[in-house]
Parts: C-alpha cells; sequence; structure tokens
C-alpha cells in the first residue's frame, strides 16, 4: 500500500516537474540569446579631436550622423556601424577649418567617416560598469583601416553610456599634413567618443522584432 502511495506521488511530482522545466527553459532561452542594441543618440553623442602643434592645442569636434550597433553577450558577436559628418569638423577657427575641410579630410569627397566593429575582446557586463577591446574598420578619407578601439561601458536597464580614446595616425593613412614653415602639427589626432543611448535591450524584447 505504501509503495502504490509512494508511486502516485511520484508520477505525480514527475508530471508537475516536466512541464514546469520545459516552461523554465523556454521563458529563460530566449532572454539568454537577446542581443544588446546600443542606439546611439546624436543629442548626446560627443566626437571630440585633439591636434598638438608647437605654439597650442588645437581642440575640435564632429557630429554624429547616427549609429547602431549590435551585441550578443552570449556569442561575442557584434554589428553594425557608426557614422560621423566629416562635413561637420570644427575647431572654433574659420580659416583652420577651411584648410581642414579642403586639404585634410576633403569632406566634399569624403563626407562620412565611419567605424564598423566586427569583434569584441572581453566580457561586457549586462549591468554595471566594463572595459572592453572592440576591433575594426576606421572609415576616413575613402579608405578603411584596422583599428582596436578600448571601450569603457556602463550598462543599466533604461540607458548605456560608452567613452573610448584612441590615436588616427592621419598622414599614415594618406591625408596631408597641414603643417607649414611657421606652424607645425603633430601627425597624429587624438579622438575622444562619449555615447549614451536608450535602454540597450529595448529593441530586442518580444514584439519589437
Amino acid at each position: 500500500m505504501m509503495q502504490r502511495t509512494n508511486r502516485r506521488i511520484t508520477a505525480r511530482l514527475t508530471a508537475w516537474l516536466i512541464p514546469t522545466l520545459l516552461f523554465a527553459f523556454l521563458a529563460v532561452s530566449p532572454a539568454q540569446d537577446r542581443e544588446l542594441v546600443l542606439d546611439f543618440n546624436p543629442a548626446t553623442t560627443v566626437v571630440d579631436f585633439t591636434l598638438g602643434d608647437v605654439i597650442h592645442t588645437v581642440h575640435g569636434g564632429f557630429n554624429l550622423k547616427h549609429g547602431v550597433i549590435h551585441f550578443n553577450p552570449e556569442t561575442s558577436s557584434v554589428s553594425g556601424d557608426v557614422v560621423i559628418d566629416s562635413s561637420s569638423g570644427h575647431s572654433g577657427n574659420n580659416t583652420r577649418d577651411r584648410k581642414m575641410h579642403r586639404e585634410v579630410l576633403e569632406s566634399d569627397r569624403f563626407p562620412e567617416i565611419t567605424f564598423r566593429p566586427d569583434h569584441v575582446a572581453g566580457k561586457l557586463a549586462t549591468q554595471g560598469n566594463s572595459t572592453v577591446q572592440v576591433h575594426g574598420l576606421f572609415g576616413i578619407h575613402g579608405t578603411e583601416h584596422e583599428i582596436t578601439v578600448p571601450v569603457q561601458v556602463e550598462m543599466a536597464q533604461d540607458h548605456w553610456t560608452a567613452t573610448a580614446h584612441f590615436v588616427v595616425p592621419y598622414v599614415k593613412w594618406g591625408m596631408k599634413n597641414p603643417s607649414t614653415f611657421i606652424l607645425r602639427v603633430s601627425e597624429s589626432v587624438e579622438i575622444n567618443l562619449h555615447a549614451s543611448g536608450a535602454s540597450p535591450w529595448a529593441n530586442s524584447l518580444p514584439g519589437n522584432h
């Protein structure tokens, strides 16, 4: 009698446990496979540059056109692009800026500066702060160049931020050095990017595909 009772209890527990575990697996798996969608907000994204010369350091900036990065935390796969308006470059000096656009960037011919990530090294925390190495192709002056950029990222449920600092050897990459006999400038320019956007999960929730 006791054995039959135990069998009934075991059967009932099994009948309850299997669908419960199956439901839990189905509920959790899509969340694990969700990708982060980093949709850059142009209004809160700042792209600054610093160019040294023998007299003083030149500071300036560019405007973001658009940017969307797709990242899967489980597989570390990444895709998308960040596009900067080349013609928006400014340093606060009209003469210097005209020379930059006409002779260095040739922004009439090459209106965009781009970055296309293809690999992420390091663990990106889906909540809190982390630092990763983002490899990809940096496009400027009509040519793409391999580059690895260290990026500090903060993830939250309702927003994300990312900060990056890297150097562009513009002369080595085929652009003209604007130095004159009197004014000598560096052959590399430092770039600082501070980007942010809304919830990184918003576009990957059910119903948003």
